[in-house]
């Protein structure tokens, strides 16, 4: 006979998260996946998007009927909100003729190779080398690394600038893929940024870091804070309308390259 434990456990388990895409054609005639999700925590139906797409939320109690309904009411804001990220593409030997850097698109000139590699031409312009059986993976390894070298490259010519009068210098400096911040400064001074900022334009890069290393003097977001960032960074407030005008799409942008 079952334990009482074990048939409490069995009863009062909470039903898993259901994913699957669905399709939705707009009024220009576009069909954009929505990624529809019957979450056991979700109180009403929701429709959000982010760098990673499009996302219908179900409660447990919702039909699929309403949540069709829903998308379908929703259709314009939805559109707006996909134009605001920008028309996001992966990376294709076939197809990408540009990459986004520093606030620009940089043509690509794709060529074979024995290795894959990415670099920057005297020229501007982007030389991707790979062999002819490379897969997306690989592809997508080379532009990261790229990426990350080149993000590398401006904070090691921006940070000593900043590092006088600064309490402690960072531990370490971390680039990752971020889905809501652009830095974040840890406890131990690791000091994590954005890898989506070498997308943008460097002014906007170099307020984050600027942010960030004023951490080190004040944890919080102090008046006193943001007399430091004012000190170093007078435009900072620019920083700031460029991420609320480009921030979306800089993020959306990086997740469709490296993820394809």
């Amino acid at each position: 006979m079952p334990s009482l434990s074990r048939l409490l456990s069995s009863s009062t388990k909470s039903p898993s998260i259901q994913r699957e895409t669905v399709r939705v054609r707009l009024d220009d005639g576009r069909d954009v996946e929505v990624l529809r999700v019957r979450d056991p925590r979700a109180r009403r139906i929701r429709l959000s998007v982010s760098e990673r797409g499009a996302r219908l939320t179900l409660p447990l109690r919702a039909s699929l009927v309403s949540g069709e309904a829903f998308l379908r009411e929703h259709r314009d804001w939805l559109a707006a909100q996909l134009a605001e990220h920008g028309e996001a593409q992966p990376l294709r030997r076939e197809t990408t003729t540009h990459l986004p850097l520093r606030g620009g698109s940089s043509p690509v000139l794709w060529t074979l190779g024995r290795y894959t590699c990415l670099r920057q031409c005297d020229d501007g312009r982007l030389q991707f080398t790979t062999p002819a059986q490379a897969g997306p993976a690989a592809l997508r390894r080379g532009l990261r690394e790229f990426y990350e070298a080149q993000a590398r490259a401006d904070i090691a010519r921006w940070m000593p600038a900043y590092l006088a009068g600064l309490p402690r210098t960072p531990s370490r400096v971390r680039l990752k893929v971020m889905s809501s911040q652009w830095g974040s400064l840890a406890p131990d001074g690791t000091l994590t940024l954005d890898l989506a900022l070498v997308l943008g334009a460097p002014s906007a890069f170099e307020y984050v870091l600027v942010h960030e290393l004023c951490h080190l003097i004040h944890a919080d977001h102090s008046r006193a804070f943001w007399r430091e960032v004012e000190a170093r960074c007078p435009d900072w407030r620019d920083a700031r309308d460029y991420f609320r005008d480009h921030g979306r799409r800089l993020k959306g942008d990086l997740h469709a390259l490296l993820t394809g």
